[in-house]
């Protein structure tokens, strides 16, 4: 049968993105090494179209420079054609290569919930556990401030005098402060 027939041809593997765009940017290249070609022969003709008189050898050098006009004409456009295909494949490429990059930040982001689950399952992380270490640490830390309290506490002086002195003691310091500056200024001036 597979003499009638003929055997099944295996399929050549479908060109990934970076070989067609690869193919592309060679086809630009052979395109503007085409359009370069042309530019230098059409300066050739406009010398010459310069230098004939007018007449039938002009106007056959402006046909000839008139053809390669429209050949360059045609390569540019086909240049533009290809630069847009060529920027529809690398968008294409780019869309592909962000799909794979969701791809793997929700296969990281699938391991790091099943890591923070397992986490929260740790007896260390008990809710109940944590609100009643922070009430008991508060309650210690308002120990502390009454301990301070108390420790700072002054002896034998009464709570009306301790702020009659303090008001004294600023108004002698602000009347010595204000002498001596008058003091430094009386010496100054002589």
């Amino acid at each position: 049968m597979r003499r009638i027939f003929g055997a099944k041809r295996d399929k050549a593997p479908a060109p990934t993105l970076t070989d067609v765009t690869t193919n592309m940017e060679s086809r630009g290249g052979n395109l503007d090494e085409r359009i370069k070609k042309l530019d230098a022969e059409l300066v050739k003709h406009r010398e010459a179209i310069k230098k004939l008189r007018p007449g039938p050898a002009q106007e056959a050098a402006k046909q000839r420079a008139l053809r390669v006009l429209r050949q360059k004409k045609m390569y540019e456009g086909q240049r533009g054609q290809l630069y847009d295909q060529q920027f529809n494949i690398e968008q294409v490429a780019f869309a592909q290569e962000s799909m794979k990059d969701t791809a793997d930040q929700v296969k990281a982001m699938r391991g790091a919930t099943a890591h923070l689950k397992q986490a929260f399952k740790s007896k260390d992380l008990d809710v109940d556990k944590i609100e009643a270490m922070q009430d008991e640490m508060a309650d210690l830390m308002d120990m502390n401030t009454e301990i301070q309290e108390s420790l700072a506490r002054q002896y034998a002086v009464p709570d009306d005098l301790d702020e009659e002195v303090k008001q004294r003691h600023m108004h002698a310091h602000t009347s010595t402060h204000e002498q001596l500056m008058l003091e430094s200024r009386a010496l100054i001036g002589k």
